[in-house]
């Protein structure tokens, strides 16, 4: 056991003193290499995605909760013997509000504006501008991956 401390002790006397000068330049020059302008994004706007956030959860989600929903509605009624539903047919009703869910997280996405202005209630004039920015997104992605091959 002894060794084992002589030798920590012996690591701790190595260490390099520096000096406050040294010390705060480095930090200086690694503060500077960090401190990088940032580039400007090409993202969607705060604005923009708060808007589609509003849209998504209307159209999405009150469809999704219905979705979720038919189970819970269709054993209570099964259970209290107020009729006989086919399983197949809950399953049917719930993938339809399923489905309309997931059309409804696509309207809520394309309708968006992208104006300051909120723009109309539904939005269905704003889809094919949004339908083309998105094509415009990823066509230099797949413009590079043809020149790679």
């Amino acid at each position: 056991m002894k060794k084992k401390q002589s030798k920590k002790r012996t690591q701790i006397k190595k260490k390099k003193n520096y000096s406050e000068k040294t010390a705060f330049a480095n930090l200086e020059k690694t503060a500077n290499t960090i401190n990088t302008p940032k580039r400007s994004s090409n993202g969607i706007p705060k604005y923009v995605a708060d808007r589609m956030a509003k849209r998504i959860f209307f159209t999405a989600g009150i469809p999704t909760i219905l979705g979720m929903s038919v189970f819970v509605v269709s054993y209570i009624i099964v259970t209290r013997n107020i009729a006989e539903i086919p399983p197949s047919s809950t399953i049917a009703i719930s993938a339809l509000f399923f489905l309309l869910g997931l059309a409804g997280l696509s309207f809520g996405i394309l309708s968006a504006s992208w104006d300051k202005e909120p723009g109309s209630f539904f939005g269905i004039e704003n889809i094919p501008m949004n339908i083309q920015r998105a094509k415009a997104a990823f066509k230099p992605a797949t413009q590079n991956f043809e020149d790679k091959s």
